[in-house]
């Protein structure tokens, strides 16, 4: 528990910004997911993932919670299954084959992942931020908080979203928005940050505190500035002990005999896993105290948070980006944050829904804003552009695919880039090679490199389907471990039969010590 606490300093700000970035996005993903009978999800898997999740992973600044690459998997499973009780089951056994995982080790697949990818995705994510928030900040609240899709429910997208939110401006909205970013950039600056007063109770705080003042000041005195329902936070109100159980919704097992439930489980736990795999990757490569989230403990504590939640009617949780870059940015060092803004939504959504349903989206849209800039900002353009080709192309490719499709989509092109360049830079550098010309002919060196797979097949017979006839050649294997069949048998055909048609004269150094791999 020491080490837990070892930076409250740090944790416990960091934990209250966590927080009311998570509370729209836990009420928005559920409405989105399973609608606004189920609101109470969305906080359910919040506090699982905060607090649960938070206990059993290894993540340091990792958050877990509702995910919004989610939704659409959601709602076809609630439509596939015939309820949300039936549903809440395949969230228990997606829970179960992730723990399976977590024991198989699988979680090494997010070593995979190509760092220009990451940074990509990172980027397009504050890109979707800024462009999702806007709406909000200027007061037109058509689409949930936390929509990461191109095409919105509303059957809008990203940019004629705009268009429709500069007719629907609401003064009070643009007043209170304009203020919270101006509070939040003077907190970015040093004076701030160096004071302890305002590094304990951080700008996100004074942002929520002017947001309600101005909704209650405008509707006592400037009636048009007031929001209207539609433009605060709506958390469900309990009047009594008894309204608290009503919020709780409990799995239907029966739908255990329905073969459905298990494709529908397998499909969640795949696509939680990826998007948990990918955020660790993410949170890993921003956290400036350069800690390693344990992969497959990640895998582990996700699956044991999918099985509570389903068991008391949440919805699937994953390790989400916007909540870790948040915590990061707000300075968190431990996981103690995740876990305390775990605590806040449960405390909140309980004992002052009323307090809270007072909050202007205008206000967390700022919040958001900033989370958005601080992951999309030109310098990081910049240094990708700086590191060429290899690394840019990829970087942008998947920046534009994630705008245009979903994230999974967008990682899936992008890493398909990236293999490319991969393939292509292995099928060059197979081997090196050395030319020096006397009395009338060639003397040619071929070095194999340390690792020749099938994939320098073409290359390598390329090459020696080229060599000039009456030279003398030699292949040396000396510094390669492992060659792969094919190859191997590529350099066996040509010394059998077309050194002899060419009439050069072939040395094979060190070939029969490689160890031989097959492809097939």
């Amino acid at each position: 528990m020491k080490s837990l606490f070892s930076n409250w300093k740090d944790d416990v700000p960091a934990s209250l910004v966590v927080y009311l970035v998570a509370l729209p996005l836990c009420l928005g993903i559920a409405l989105a997911s399973a609608g606004s009978e189920h609101l109470f999800s969305g906080i359910i898997a919040g506090v699982i993932g905060g607090i649960v999740v938070g206990f059993l992973s290894g993540a340091h600044v990792g958050v877990s919670g509702p995910a919004a690459g989610l939704i659409t998997i959601v709602t076809a499973a609630i439509l596939t299954l015939g309820s949300y009780e039936a549903f809440l089951v395949a969230v228990i056994l997606s829970g179960v084959f992730q723990m399976i995982g977590g024991y198989l080790k699988v979680g090494f697949i997010g070593h995979y992942f190509p760092s220009a990818v990451i940074k990509g995705m990172l980027a397009a994510i504050g890109i979707t931020l800024i462009l999702g928030q806007i709406p909000h900040a200027l007061g037109y609240d058509a689409d949930f908080m936390g929509d990461e899709s191109f095409v919105h429910p509303d059957h809008h997208n990203w940019f004629s979203e705009l268009l429709y939110a500069a007719k629907g401006i609401s003064p009070g909205a643009i007043t209170t928005s304009v203020l919270s970013l101006i509070i939040l950039i003077a907190f970015d600056r040093p004076f701030f940050k160096k004071n302890a007063f305002f590094k304990v109770l951080p700008g996100a705080l004074f942002v929520v505190v002017l947001g309600i003042a101005i909704n209650i000041i405008s509707g006592m005195f400037f009636p048009a500035f007031k929001p209207t329902l539609d433009h605060l936070v709506q958390l469900p109100v309990a009047h009594s002990v008894s309204d608290v159980s009503t919020f709780f919704v409990f799995p239907d097992f029966s739908i255990l005999k329905n073969p459905n439930v298990y494709g529908v489980a397998l499909i969640i736990a795949l696509v939680g896993s990826v998007e948990t795999l990918l955020s660790a990757e993410a949170t890993d490569k921003l956290d400036p105290g350069k800690s390693r989230t344990p992969r497959n403990r990640e895998l582990l504590a996700q699956g044991a948070g999918n099985i509570l939640s389903g068991f008391l009617g949440g919805l699937p949780v994953t390790q989400v980006i916007v909540r870790s870059s948040a915590n990061i940015s707000a300075g968190g060092k431990t996981k103690l944050s995740a876990i305390l803004h775990g605590v806040l939504l449960i405390i909140t959504a309980l004992c002052i829904p009323s307090i809270l349903n007072l909050i202007p989206l205008a206000s967390l849209a700022a919040i958001l804003l900033m989370v958005g800039y601080k992951l999309s900002k030109l310098d990081l353009y910049k240094q990708m552009f700086k590191l060429g080709v290899e690394q840019y192309l990829p970087f942008i490719v998947t920046i534009i695919c994630i705008l245009f499709t979903d994230l999974l989509k967008g990682i899936t092109v992008g890493f398909t880039i990236s293999v490319f360049f991969i393939l292509r830079n292995n099928y060059r550098n197979n081997f090196t090679q050395t030319i020096v010309h006397e009395d009338n002919h060639d003397t040619i060196k071929i070095v194999l490199s340390e690792s020749v797979t099938f994939i320098n097949k073409g290359s390598i017979l390329s090459r020696l389907n080229n060599l000039p006839n009456n030279s003398q050649v030699t292949i040396d294997g000396t510094f390669c471990k492992v060659i792969d069949y094919d190859v191997l048998e590529i350099i066996q055909d040509f010394e059998m039969h077309g050194s002899k048609v060419k009439n050069i004269e072939l040395i094979i150094i060190n070939i029969t010590k490689v160890e031989v791999i097959s492809a097939h």
